[in-house]
């Protein structure tokens, strides 16, 4: 008898235990203390679409040239509890309990370790799902079929596109960067733009920039006798009369700048991606 209730005691205990560290790790999951004199940088898997707080109370900003991580500070002493919500490109909806400790703040927060019960969302094209191009641009980047023809050599750096895709409203390059040097290449900028195919004399020369939706990889440096293939994603266009598409890369602080010109009969002939 007496060993049965040390037995049902344990349980107890471990039950009361197991309820406990749930809660904790929920209230984990939920809350973010934040300070008056101190800033909590939140970081998401995916480019922020839309915020919301439920108090003017708590001031929150995305972080200058970066898209997934949000700021956020006290703008009261003692504010009352409060919420906040947010959207990612990748169609996910996160909600946090915002409260105030000015002693003991939430510094740093990984927002994709902590996803409730999300509601995948529709965007219009303009807030294309990011998730399913970074799908699509993986495949194109495992994609066997190659084309040639268009690329560029200068000074033992390569340069060169390999494969171009669409699915739906967004196109892929495949792009090839090799360091056949012994001098490590940095990228200081890669520009997607179309301009005029030939400069008069009389005239300014006009140049439309593109801003890729996203990159499989990271493109920022090549290291000495090594080379690099990753996919840029661009909202679909075509190339009026009269006009190119270039893709120009620079080296930062070198002279090792390359330029690839793409004709319209290239972006006909393209891959169509299927459905994944």
């Amino acid at each position: 008898m007496k060993k049965l209730k040390i037995l049902i005691a344990v349980f107890v205990f471990l039950t009361g235990f197991l309820v406990s560290a749930q809660y904790d790790a929920k209230a984990e999951f939920n809350n973010i203390q934040l300070s008056y004199s101190k800033t909590t940088s939140v970081l998401f898997p995916y480019a922020i679409k839309s915020l919301d707080t439920g108090s003017r109370d708590v001031l929150v900003q995305k972080a200058k040239g970066v898209e997934n991580i949000l700021l956020l500070k006290a703008g009261k002493q003692n504010f009352a509890q409060t919420n906040l919500t947010v959207v990612t490109s990748d169609g996910k909806l996160y909600s946090f309990i915002i409260n105030f400790d000015d002693l003991c703040p939430t510094l740093n927060v990984d927002a994709g370790l902590r996803i409730s019960e999300n509601k995948s969302l529709l965007f219009s094209f303009e807030n294309e799902n990011q998730k399913e191009i970074k799908e699509y641009a993986l495949l194109a980047l495992s994609k066997k079929n190659k084309s040639s023809g268009l690329d560029v050599k200068r000074a033992e750096i390569e340069f060169k596109v390999d494969g171009i895709f669409i699915h739906q409203d967004v196109m892929y390059f495949r792009v090839f960067l090799g360091n056949d040097s012994r001098i490590n290449y940095d990228v200081d900028q890669l520009r997607f733009f179309i301009r005029d195919q030939k400069k008069s004399k009389r005239t300014a020369s006009q140049e439309i920039e593109m801003t890729p939706l996203l990159c499989t990889g990271d493109f920022s440096r090549i290291s000495d006798k090594s080379e690099t293939t990753v996919v840029f994603a661009l909202s679909k266009f075509t190339i009026p009369d009269k006009k190119k598409f270039t893709i120009q890369v620079f080296e930062k602080n070198g002279g090792r700048h390359l330029e690839l010109n793409i004709k319209n009969r290239r972006l006909v002939n393209l891959e169509i991606l299927g459905n994944l």
